[in-house]
């Protein structure tokens, strides 16, 4: 499903126009965008979280130069669904 697809579908079940749909999707995706880069999680009850994880450094190999490189540690935003929102998707 793409965010066109989600637009649709949620002027489609609310009866608002497809323009203020997507103004919204997009705030709020916005929003989670910017709350993760500050490292702030967003935590959506029954959803589930969008959290900043924290990767360590490690040593990797470029393996056309056969060399070693270090990859410094960083920050990854990750998803972690709810466990109602995980029951409901292994139930179907």
């Amino acid at each position: 499903m793409t965010k066109a697809d989600i637009v649709n579908e949620i002027a489609k079940k609310t009866g608002i126009d497809k323009t203020t749909v997507l103004t919204t999707v997009e705030a709020f995706m916005d929003t989670v965008k910017e709350s993760l880069s500050n490292d702030e999680n967003v935590y959506l009850r029954g959803f589930g979280s969008f959290v900043v994880k924290r990767r360590a450094q490690k040593t990797a190999r470029n393996i056309s130069k056969n060399t070693t490189i270090i990859i410094p540690e960083h920050n990854i935003p990750a998803f972690k669904p709810a466990k109602t929102f995980t029951i409901s998707v292994k139930n179907q």
